[in-house]
């Protein structure tokens, strides 16, 4: 049984932010941070994509089809070393059976005799990866493969460190389907993510995890959430469910949707500075390709997309690219320094088409996934009240070719004297922390945990986020 009311590292080393903690960051993309916002855009900030690219590739004899790889990455600080579960279709007929030269006269598509596993590389850095033989599966009448589960579907990989019983130290949820058979939502538990017990059914769930399927721990509900999939009148729709023990599920509600165009694929979830964040994979019918989008959510129930319809991790833009086709952000961001990296599946051809399959990387700058911008003309950011925990106010935004004015406001808008108008603070440059001071204040420890509001004037410039310590 799980320890109640820690926080979890989510297959990463990103974590909520306690929101009554000296040094908490708020985010202008939450909306419970921000109050007004004038003459100004949220927009997503495009992620960079690693010049080690593609990280790996299908070169194993069960790695037959990558499709959506759908990664799981956990890194152990105590090791240095980093995991990524991953989901192959290990047999696949027509995939095996067509060669390359044949494909252009014939169509993909699937079987009812395809399977899909779960295999396991690792790196010791994140960039070079091994795929161990781990002799658990038996696949080809021996076991020297890196496979830890075979007929899974989806599989969703958490490392859940607060977990009491040695035995369930790592959860999988996932759908499960033995070739031939309707698919079924299914959870498994392992003392060392390798060594697996049986799949336990979850029929209450009520769908079948035709999807990357993700869990994780909400502290604040006591409770763990999974995210999932359903059909409905041909859309694809983001589903909900939750669960004290990881076993006994809640029947999963709608959280999410596109339109019948741009579908919701998948959504996996991570905390991030006191909110929980969303990668939205969003798959065009028309175009038979998936992009990453942003959302955000101050619960895991009600969820809000960032700038819809623009990539946070965009498309590779020349035709047969590795990640020209799809791309298909994983769970467990990591944070290395400044950046934060965002592991994704990705294939250079369309989704229902032939297309090979590969890992790769992308980084945003810490805090930044998505920032008020404004041009030339002066636009106006100002946050709901709050009280400051500690004396330093830092701005993270972008602003080498103008500049951001800073205002404090009392909660109920009007200006203090020593911190507005002609006293307003002037910030410049480009800087995830850069200090804020004031011509007559040099900080806020006159207005520790007195409600205030501050207000940002904007031009030429970004506003990613302000921390207060």
């Amino acid at each position: 049984m799980r320890t109640l009311g820690l926080a979890i590292l989510l297959a990463a080393t990103v974590l909520a932010a306690d929101p009554a903690a000296p040094g908490r960051t708020r985010l202008l993309l939450d909306d419970r941070v921000v109050d007004r916002a004038e003459r100004v855009s949220l927009r997503v900030t495009p992620a960079v994509k690693h010049p080690a690219n593609p990280l790996f590739a299908e070169d194993r004899p069960w790695e037959v089809r990558f499709d959506n790889v759908y990664p799981n990455i956990d890194f152990d600080a105590a090791t240095g070393i980093y995991r990524c579960w991953y989901s192959p279709f290990i047999v696949d007929e027509l995939t095996s059976g067509t060669v390359a030269a044949q494909r252009d006269t014939v169509t993909y598509r699937s079987t009812p005799t395809r399977e899909m596993g779960v295999a396991l590389a690792t790196s010791p850095d994140g960039i070079r990866w091994q795929k161990p033989e781990l002799g658990a599966v038996d696949f080809g009448g021996g076991r020297a493969n890196n496979l830890v589960l075979r007929s899974i579907h989806g599989a969703g990989v958490l490392h859940d460190r607060d977990e009491r019983d040695p035995a369930r130290r790592y959860k999988m949820f996932a759908g499960e389907q033995v070739p031939g058979r309707k698919r079924r939502f299914a959870v498994a538990f392992s003392p060392d993510g390798v060594r697996w017990g049986d799949p336990i059914i979850c029929p209450e769930i009520g769908v079948e995890g035709d999807t990357h399927n993700v869990a994780f721990w909400a502290p604040e509900l006591g409770r763990y959430v999974g995210i999932t999939r359903r059909w409905l009148a041909g859309e694809r729709l983001v589903m909900r469910t939750e669960s004290a023990d990881f076993i006994r599920w809640t029947p999963a509600t709608e959280v999410m949707r596109g339109d019948l165009i741009n579908q919701t694929y998948a959504l996996t979830v991570f905390p991030y500075a006191g909110a929980y964040l969303g990668f939205v994979m969003v798959m065009n019918q028309q175009t038979d390709r998936v992009q990453c989008e942003l959302a955000w959510s101050p619960d895991t129930v009600h969820w809000r997309r960032i700038d819809s319809g623009r990539p946070l991790l965009a498309n590779g833009s020349i035709p047969g690219a590795y990640d020209w086709g799809c791309v298909y952000a994983g769970t467990g961001p990591v944070v290395v320094g400044d950046d934060i990296r965002i592991y994704y599946g990705a294939s250079n051809g369309p989704h229902t088409g032939w297309r090979a399959g590969f890992l790769a990387l992308a980084t945003v700058a810490r805090g930044r996934f998505a920032g008020y911008v404004a041009a030339e003309r002066e636009g106006m950011v100002t946050t709901s009240p709050f009280r400051p925990e500690g004396a330093t106010l830092t701005l993270n935004l972008a602003a080498s070719a103008g500049e951001v004015r800073v205002e404090v406001l009392a909660a109920d808008g009007s200006p203090l004297p020593a911190y507005a108008g002609s006293n307003a603070a002037v910030v410049r440059g480009d800087g995830l922390d850069q200090a804020v001071t004031w011509p007559a204040q040099p900080d806020l420890s006159a207005l520790r945990n007195t409600p205030v509001r501050l207000r940002f004037h904007l031009r030429n410039a970004t506003l990613f986020a302000f921390t207060v310590r």
